[in-house]
């Protein structure tokens, strides 16, 4: 988890560089830079000769001046474009900073999104801003946030603690969507909590009822560690790579149990992928890691002879 201590100290460290690194990673980076990241793990769990093609979207953050509705447009474009065969939202589409000129009410934002396209359909997981900004949700410690009703009704399919069945070439897979991991931190303000989270991996892959490999989304990469081999891949966001990022190094967010979950491709008993994700928190502030749109690509298709 990002947390205004260990980003401050990040910003510290670049008041070195001067007055002009500070305007780039408030100015250029996060408002003017997008890029895909490519990846192409080779998962034990995932057949060789299935190939499959992911655009992953995460923390978008939607507010003005940082990333207004033209700009998730350009977002939806740019994530068509890849002609991958299935797109996922890894969640936080809800502002997750105070420095804005408007919060974007989630029915416009979530209008944008059904713009994007794939075949094998567009799928959906809540960010703990998204449950946090629902103050409605916060004192009753549980109940369906508003971020996830408007994409629903923009039909976009939510996934908590809940699997799908999907086919690529007849050959099934399932998409697993796992409960935010910090759904109901700040609710300590309203009533007394028994958990922090709205998730229940064990509940989630539960409901998978054949041998089909696993895909699982859930917005903290932190979970990682408790991930079984049975899943093939997990994607995740939260992070935003730290939003300062330095000779591939991440000093907002610390190891987790020793492991850095901060940014990249990471192999524990399953592959593990954290997007950097499109928008900030905390500060408009990106510096050595810019706002990115993630294609990963599964499989090498069948042996040609």
């Amino acid at each position: 988890m990002i947390t205004r201590r260990h980003l401050i100290r990040s910003i510290g460290g670049l008041s070195a560089l001067g007055v002009s690194t500070a305007a780039y990673g408030v100015g250029v980076e996060p408002v003017l830079r997008l890029r895909v990241t490519r990846y192409r793990p080779t998962p034990r769990q995932w057949p060789a000769d299935l190939p499959l093609k992911i655009a992953v979207i995460a923390d978008i953050h939607a507010c003005d001046p940082w990333m207004p509705l033209d700009r998730v447009a350009a977002i939806v474009d740019h994530t068509n474009a890849l002609n991958a065969d299935l797109i996922v939202l890894l969640g936080d589409y809800v502002a997750g900073l105070h420095q804005v000129t408007r919060i974007i009410p989630c029915r416009e934002w979530a209008r944008v999104l059904a713009g994007l396209k794939a075949p094998l359909g567009v799928h959906a997981v809540m960010g703990n801003h998204d449950y946090w900004d629902d103050r409605t949700v916060q004192r009753a410690g549980q109940g369906t946030t508003v971020a996830h009703r408007a994409l629903e009704a923009a039909g976009i399919p939510v996934y908590e603690n809940d699997v799908v069945r999907l086919t690529k070439d007849g050959r099934p897979f399932w998409l697993a969507g796992l409960g935010d991991q910090l759904a109901f931190l700040p609710a300590r303000r309203f009533r007394s909590m028994v958990r922090f989270g709205a998730d229940d991996l064990n509940a989630t892959l539960a409901k998978v009822t054949d041998d089909a490999p696993i895909i699982l989304l859930a917005h903290e990469p932190h979970i990682a560690p408790r991930v079984p081999a049975r899943v093939a891949l997990q994607l995740s966001g939260h992070t935003h790579g730290g939003q300062v990022r330095l000779l591939g190094w991440s000093p907002a967010v610390p190891p987790q149990h020793g492991v850095r979950l901060a940014y990249g491709h990471v192999r524990l008993k399953c592959d593990v992928i954290i997007s950097g994700g499109l928008g900030c928190s905390i500060m408009p502030l990106r510096v050595g890691v810019p706002p990115e749109i993630v294609e990963v690509t599964l499989g090498r298709g069948p042996l040609v002879v």
